[in-house]
C-alpha cells in the first residue's frame, strides 16, 4: 500500500493481486477498511462546512438595473431577503456575506468563492460598494457565501443582470 499525499487530497493505492498472493489477506482488508474510513470522515468533514440555506432566501440588485447605462464608476447595492448578513468567520445559522460576480460565473457550489477582479468579497458584511469598470457590456452577479466563502447548500444567486459603461 501507497499513500500519496498532494495539498488537501490523499491518495492510496493497493497491489490487490501481489497482497493476496502473498497471502496477506488480511493486511489487504485492513487497507480497504482504512480507505473506507477516510472518505466517509472526509466527506463528513466537507458537508459540515457547507451551511444550509433558508428556504426563502433571495439575494438580488437593489441597484443597479438590468440593462442600465452607467458612468466608470458606480454604486453597487446588494439586497437580501430570507436571511441576514453576517461577517466571514462568523458561523451563525441562516446567514451570510455577499460576493459580487463580474463577467463571470461560478462552477463548483461546494468550493469556497475565489477572490480576485472578477470575484469580490464583502467579508466585512457590507451591503454596497463603488465599483470601476471599463467601457464596455458586463455581466454581474451576486452570490451569498457562508462564513468560509462557500455557497449555501441550496445556493443564494441573485438574476444576472447586464450594464452598459460609457
Amino acid at each position: 500500500m501507497t499513500i500519496y499525499r498532494s495539498n488537501h487530497l490523499e491518495f492510496i493505492t493497493i497491489d490487490l493481486p501481489n497482497l493476496i498472493f502473498k497471502g496477506e489477506f488480511m493486511k489487504v482488508k485492513k487497507a480497504l477498511f482504512s480507505a473506507l474510513l477516510m472518505c466517509v470522515g472526509t466527506i463528513a468533514f466537507a458537508n459540515e462546512l457547507i451551511s444550509k440555506s433558508s428556504p426563502d432566501a433571495r439575494v438580488y440588485f437593489i441597484e443597479p438595473m438590468d440593462g442600465a447605462t452607467l458612468p466608470s464608476t458606480f454604486t453597487v447595492k446588494f439586497g437580501l431577503s430570507g436571511m441576514g448578513v453576517a461577517p466571514a468567520g462568523v458561523n451563525r445559522e441562516n446567514t451570510g456575506h455577499h460576493h459580487l460576480l463580474i463577467n463571470t460565473e461560478i462552477s463548483d457550489f461546494t468550493q469556497p468563492i475565489g477572490s480576485s477582479d472578477q470575484m469580490k468579497h464583502f467579508g466585512g458584511g457590507q451591503t454596497e460598494t463603488e465599483l470601476t469598470l471599463p467601457a464596455g457590456t458586463h455581466t454581474l452577479q451576486l452570490v451569498l457565501g457562508n462564513y468560509l466563502h462557500i455557497p449555501h447548500d441550496k445556493p443564494v444567486i441573485s438574476e444576472t443582470i447586464t450594464v452598459t459603461v460609457k
